[in-house]
Protein backbone atom coordinates (compact mmCIF):
# COMPACT_ATOMS: atom_id res chain seq x y z
CA UNK A 1 0.00 0.00 0.00
CA UNK A 2 1.17 3.45 -1.44
CA UNK A 3 1.87 5.92 1.65
CA UNK A 4 0.15 9.06 0.39
CA UNK A 5 3.22 11.00 1.23
CA UNK A 6 6.11 12.08 -1.03
CA UNK A 7 9.09 10.79 -0.76
CA UNK A 8 11.02 13.74 -0.09
CA UNK A 9 9.00 15.26 2.32
CA UNK A 10 10.31 12.44 4.93
CA UNK A 11 13.57 14.29 5.92
CA UNK A 12 11.56 16.81 7.33
CA UNK A 13 8.46 15.10 9.11
CA UNK A 14 10.65 12.47 10.78
CA UNK A 15 12.94 14.96 12.21
CA UNK A 16 9.55 17.04 13.57
CA UNK A 17 8.02 13.69 14.65
CA UNK A 18 10.69 12.80 16.75
CA UNK A 19 11.38 16.14 18.27
CA UNK A 20 7.59 16.64 18.90
CA UNK A 21 7.56 13.71 21.17
CA UNK A 22 11.21 14.35 22.64
CA UNK A 23 9.46 17.39 23.51
CA UNK A 24 6.27 15.79 25.62
CA UNK A 25 8.32 13.78 27.31
CA UNK A 26 10.61 15.92 28.60
CA UNK A 27 7.54 17.82 29.11
CA UNK A 28 8.26 20.78 27.48
CA UNK A 29 4.53 20.87 26.35
CA UNK A 30 4.73 24.58 24.61
CA UNK A 31 7.91 23.26 22.86
CA UNK A 32 5.78 20.16 22.02
CA UNK A 33 2.47 22.39 20.61
CA UNK A 34 5.44 24.18 18.36
CA UNK A 35 6.77 21.31 16.65
CA UNK A 36 3.75 19.53 16.89
CA UNK A 37 1.96 22.51 14.64
CA UNK A 38 5.27 22.43 12.24
CA UNK A 39 4.91 18.45 12.09
CA UNK A 40 1.72 18.80 11.08
CA UNK A 41 2.06 21.59 8.27
CA UNK A 42 4.67 19.76 6.77
CA UNK A 43 3.16 16.32 6.71
CA UNK A 44 0.45 18.06 4.81
CA UNK A 45 2.47 20.01 2.37
CA UNK A 46 3.64 16.86 1.48
CA UNK A 47 0.60 14.59 0.94
CA UNK A 48 0.46 13.14 -2.44
CA UNK A 49 -3.31 12.21 -3.15
CA UNK A 50 -4.43 9.69 -5.68
CA UNK A 51 -6.22 11.38 -8.32
CA UNK A 52 -8.10 10.20 -11.39
CA UNK A 53 -6.63 11.04 -14.81
CA UNK A 54 -9.12 11.56 -17.55
CA UNK A 55 -8.56 9.94 -20.92
CA UNK A 56 -9.94 11.71 -23.33
CA UNK A 57 -8.41 12.43 -26.68
CA UNK A 58 -6.46 15.37 -27.24
CA UNK A 59 -6.85 16.50 -23.75
CA UNK A 60 -4.24 18.22 -21.95
CA UNK A 61 -4.67 17.80 -17.57
CA UNK A 62 -2.95 20.53 -14.90
CA UNK A 63 0.67 20.21 -13.94
CA UNK A 64 -0.40 21.26 -10.84
CA UNK A 65 -2.55 22.09 -8.13
CA UNK A 66 -3.44 26.10 -7.35
CA UNK A 67 -4.92 29.04 -9.11
CA UNK A 68 -4.86 30.19 -13.21
CA UNK A 69 -3.00 33.77 -12.41
CA UNK A 70 -2.02 34.55 -16.29
CA UNK A 71 -2.40 33.64 -19.38
CA UNK A 72 -0.64 35.15 -21.74
CA UNK A 73 1.15 34.60 -26.04
CA UNK A 74 4.83 34.58 -26.19
CA UNK A 75 7.73 32.70 -27.87
CA UNK A 76 8.76 29.40 -26.10
CA UNK A 77 12.13 29.44 -25.01
CA UNK A 78 13.69 26.47 -25.85
CA UNK A 79 12.32 26.12 -30.29
CA UNK A 80 11.05 30.07 -30.40
CA UNK A 81 7.81 29.38 -31.45
CA UNK A 82 4.60 31.33 -30.25
CA UNK A 83 2.59 29.47 -27.56
CA UNK A 84 0.10 29.93 -24.69
CA UNK A 85 1.82 30.02 -21.46
CA UNK A 86 -0.63 29.00 -18.56
CA UNK A 87 0.64 30.08 -15.70
CA UNK A 88 -0.15 28.06 -12.00
CA UNK A 89 0.34 29.81 -8.51
CA UNK A 90 0.75 27.28 -6.09
CA UNK A 91 0.57 28.33 -2.52
CA UNK A 92 1.70 26.50 0.70
CA UNK A 93 -1.27 24.76 1.00
CA UNK A 94 -1.67 23.30 -2.44
CA UNK A 95 -0.59 19.67 -3.33
CA UNK A 96 2.94 20.21 -4.62
CA UNK A 97 3.41 16.84 -6.49
CA UNK A 98 4.07 17.77 -10.43
CA UNK A 99 2.06 15.59 -13.48
CA UNK A 100 2.60 15.08 -17.09
CA UNK A 101 0.36 17.19 -19.08
CA UNK A 102 0.05 15.02 -21.82
CA UNK A 103 1.52 11.76 -22.46
CA UNK A 104 4.64 11.39 -24.71
CA UNK A 105 8.72 11.22 -24.39
CA UNK A 106 10.61 13.81 -22.63
CA UNK A 107 12.61 15.43 -25.53
CA UNK A 108 14.84 17.99 -23.17
CA UNK A 109 15.35 18.90 -19.88
CA UNK A 110 17.24 22.06 -18.63
CA UNK A 111 17.61 23.51 -15.02
CA UNK A 112 18.21 26.67 -14.92
CA UNK A 113 19.55 28.68 -11.57
CA UNK A 114 18.10 32.04 -10.48
CA UNK A 115 17.02 34.45 -8.40
CA UNK A 116 13.89 33.75 -5.73
CA UNK A 117 11.24 36.52 -6.30
CA UNK A 118 7.64 35.78 -5.27
CA UNK A 119 6.31 32.99 -7.51
CA UNK A 120 3.27 35.40 -8.41
CA UNK A 121 6.03 37.96 -9.43
CA UNK A 122 5.66 38.51 -13.48
CA UNK A 123 10.03 38.02 -13.90
CA UNK A 124 9.96 34.81 -11.82
CA UNK A 125 8.86 33.07 -15.34
CA UNK A 126 12.26 34.23 -16.52
CA UNK A 127 14.31 35.13 -13.70
CA UNK A 128 13.91 32.00 -11.05
CA UNK A 129 15.16 29.13 -10.32
CA UNK A 130 13.63 26.79 -12.76
CA UNK A 131 13.15 23.18 -14.41
CA UNK A 132 11.74 22.94 -17.80
CA UNK A 133 10.63 19.61 -19.21
CA UNK A 134 9.92 19.27 -23.42
CA UNK A 135 7.50 16.66 -23.91
CA UNK A 136 6.80 15.08 -27.56
CA UNK A 137 3.95 13.28 -28.13
CA UNK A 138 5.07 12.37 -31.35
CA UNK A 139 3.17 15.25 -33.25
CA UNK A 140 3.66 18.66 -31.22
CA UNK A 141 5.64 20.10 -28.41
CA UNK A 142 4.47 21.40 -24.69
CA UNK A 143 6.81 22.61 -22.20
CA UNK A 144 6.16 22.77 -18.47
CA UNK A 145 8.61 25.40 -16.23
CA UNK A 146 8.84 24.05 -12.05
CA UNK A 147 9.75 27.49 -10.99
CA UNK A 148 11.04 27.95 -7.47
CA UNK A 149 9.37 30.65 -5.23
CA UNK A 150 10.27 32.73 -2.43
CA UNK A 151 10.14 30.34 -0.07
CA UNK A 152 10.51 27.06 -2.29
CA UNK A 153 14.39 26.71 -2.68
CA UNK A 154 14.28 22.68 -3.95
CA UNK A 155 12.69 21.63 -7.35
CA UNK A 156 12.92 17.68 -7.97
CA UNK A 157 12.43 16.25 -11.15
CA UNK A 158 12.14 12.39 -11.28
CA UNK A 159 12.01 11.82 -15.02
CA UNK A 160 14.93 11.69 -17.43
CA UNK A 161 15.63 12.97 -21.08
CA UNK A 162 14.24 10.33 -23.32
CA UNK A 163 12.19 8.80 -20.78
CA UNK A 164 8.21 8.14 -21.95
CA UNK A 165 5.45 9.32 -19.73
CA UNK A 166 1.70 8.71 -19.43
CA UNK A 167 -0.71 11.75 -19.00
CA UNK A 168 -1.23 12.71 -15.42
CA UNK A 169 1.71 10.87 -14.28
CA UNK A 170 3.97 12.50 -11.34
CA UNK A 171 7.14 13.76 -12.73
CA UNK A 172 8.19 15.86 -9.34
CA UNK A 173 7.85 18.61 -6.91
CA UNK A 174 8.75 21.87 -5.97
CA UNK A 175 9.13 22.44 -2.14
CA UNK A 176 7.16 24.97 -0.33
CA UNK A 177 5.04 27.58 -2.44
CA UNK A 178 5.66 28.16 -6.48
CA UNK A 179 4.34 28.34 -9.91
CA UNK A 180 4.21 25.98 -12.61
CA UNK A 181 3.68 27.40 -16.28
CA UNK A 182 2.86 24.98 -19.29
CA UNK A 183 3.50 26.91 -22.36
CA UNK A 184 0.98 25.27 -25.02
CA UNK A 185 0.71 25.22 -28.90
CA UNK A 186 -1.10 28.35 -29.74
CA UNK A 187 -3.69 26.64 -31.78
CA UNK A 188 -4.69 24.75 -28.16
CA UNK A 189 -7.99 25.37 -27.55
CA UNK A 190 -8.40 26.22 -23.44
CA UNK A 191 -11.31 25.20 -20.76
CA UNK A 192 -10.02 27.46 -18.46
CA UNK A 193 -9.40 31.41 -17.56
CA UNK A 194 -7.87 33.54 -14.96
CA UNK A 195 -9.21 33.09 -11.80
CA UNK A 196 -9.93 29.21 -11.86
CA UNK A 197 -8.56 26.60 -9.58
CA UNK A 198 -7.36 23.03 -11.23
CA UNK A 199 -5.74 19.72 -9.83
CA UNK A 200 -2.92 18.46 -11.07
CA UNK A 201 -3.72 15.54 -13.31
CA UNK A 202 -7.30 15.33 -13.04
CA UNK A 203 -8.64 19.37 -14.43
CA UNK A 204 -8.29 19.44 -18.13
CA UNK A 205 -7.50 22.65 -18.64
CA UNK A 206 -7.38 22.62 -22.68
CA UNK A 207 -7.78 20.35 -25.99
CA UNK A 208 -5.03 19.90 -28.93
CA UNK A 209 -5.78 20.95 -32.18
CA UNK A 210 -6.43 17.06 -33.96
CA UNK A 211 -4.78 18.17 -36.87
Amino acid sequence: MKIPLAKEGFIFILPLLIITLLMFLLSFYWAAVLFGLGFLFVTWFFRDPERPIPKEPNIIVSPADGKITEIVTEKEPINGEICKRVTIFLSVFNVHINRVPIEGTIEDIRYNPGKFLAAFNPKASMDNEQNIILINNGRINILVKQIAGLIARRIVCWPQKGDYCESGQRYGLIKFGSRVDILLPENTKLSIACGDRVSGGESIIGYLNPN
